[in-house]
């Protein structure tokens, strides 16, 4: 299960305590608010695409949807989300688990700006049933993003 797999990674920073685990699942936007009992909008998503080969983890608002033409402009390329096969092999954390912690080395990781509205964000931990809650300053820590991006539309 990557849930261990954070929980190691965040070992370094003495944080794994921090991660939260659930007997519901929070594998959804939706159920991840219903568990963490927050507003969907605070739910950190970490949506997977292959971006020229790179296997990419975009970080966006839970109440905010990808615009195809905001991630063609970002990346010169269409939004190609990878299939549920794809996910776990190449991004290292299965479909409702995916996070920008602990991923395969070669992973790529952006924040989008609708992140930025909000003190506390609620990623998930590798698991469906999982999640830690970072301020902004520390999901940019802790994630190792490459670049805060605007690809989001309401």
């Amino acid at each position: 299960m990557s849930v261990i797999k954070v929980k190691e990674y965040f070992k370094q920073f003495d944080m794994e305590a921090r991660v939260q685990e659930f007997d519901v699942s929070s594998a959804t936007v939706e159920l991840a608010a219903k568990a963490l009992h927050c507003e969907p909008a605070r739910i950190a998503k970490s949506l997977s695409f292959m971006v020229f080969g790179i296997p990419t983890v975009i970080v966006i608002a839970g109440d905010v949807k990808v615009s195809n033409s905001k991630f063609k402009q970002q990346f010169n390329t269409k939004a190609k989300m990878l299939t549920f096969d794809e996910v776990e092999a190449l991004i290292g954390h299965k479909v409702g688990g995916v996070c920008p912690f602990a991923v395969n080395d070669g992973v790529d990781v952006y924040l989008d700006v609708s992140l930025k509205k909000y003190d506390t964000v609620f990623p998930a931990c590798g698991s469906g049933n999982s999640a830690i809650e970072l301020t902004i300053s520390e999901l940019e820590r802790f994630s190792k993003f490459k670049e805060w991006v605007d690809i989001g539309q309401a």
